[in-house]
């Protein structure tokens, strides 16, 4: 149960997006198309799982025993950068239109701070490598659910008249206000469920 109610808080309670508001460059420069925004959310998705179990154990098994703790920062934006590499050198090979399509924000997750904000998160609150995997994926979920609500929302406004004023990033940007509030609805689900499952 606590797996559960982990993955509900990190989806739709603390959206790391629209809650916690980590990895906003991505989420407002990616989301002009549903299809650009499933392949950064999926991009996001394994550079997240995969950083959070070496970032984990690195911390554990490199940092903690040798008393380089306040090294972490630094390995953790290195390792996040090597990542980054080897997933924009796979989707050249296997995708080259999403790859094109992706273009200069895919560099970008190198310095994504949803990144390496989750893999700080999952040490500061002393996750086991299990309970941090299922923290990253939940949140890369939330993550890409951000993205692709926000896309599909943005292809439907630009077959809409918007005043002059507000049209490109100005309604953009009130969208993104509009839907973290909507997902503010969601605040205290995470007690109701841990209150009902005893956890």
């Amino acid at each position: 149960m606590e797996y559960i109610l982990i993955f509900i808080t990190a989806i739709f309670v603390n959206n790391v997006v629209l809650s916690q508001f980590l990895g906003i460059c991505p989420f407002l420069g990616v989301s002009k198309k549903v299809e650009t925004a499933t392949g950064m959310g999926a991009a996001v998705a394994f550079v997240l799982v995969i950083a959070t179990i070496v970032t984990y154990l690195i911390q554990h098994y490199v940092l903690n025993p040798f008393g380089l703790q306040y090294l972490q920062t630094i390995a953790f934006i290195l390792v996040i950068a090597a990542l980054v590499q080897m997933v924009e050198i796979v989707l050249k090979k296997v995708s080259p239109a999403l790859y094109q399509a992706l273009g200069v924000f895919l560099p970008l997750i190198t310095t994504n701070c949803c990144i390496l904000g989750v893999a700080i998160l999952v040490i500061q609150n002393d996750y086991d490598l299990l309970t941090g995997v299922i923290y990253a994926f939940a949140t890369a979920i939330g993550f890409a659910l951000a993205m692709v609500l926000f896309a599909g929302i943005r292809e439907q406004l630009s077959l809409v008249n918007i005043p002059k004023g507000m049209d490109g990033m100005a309604i953009a940007l009130v969208t993104a206000g509009l839907l973290a509030m909507a997902f503010m609805g969601f605040s205290g689900v995470d007690k109701g469920l841990a209150t009902l499952f005893g956890v």
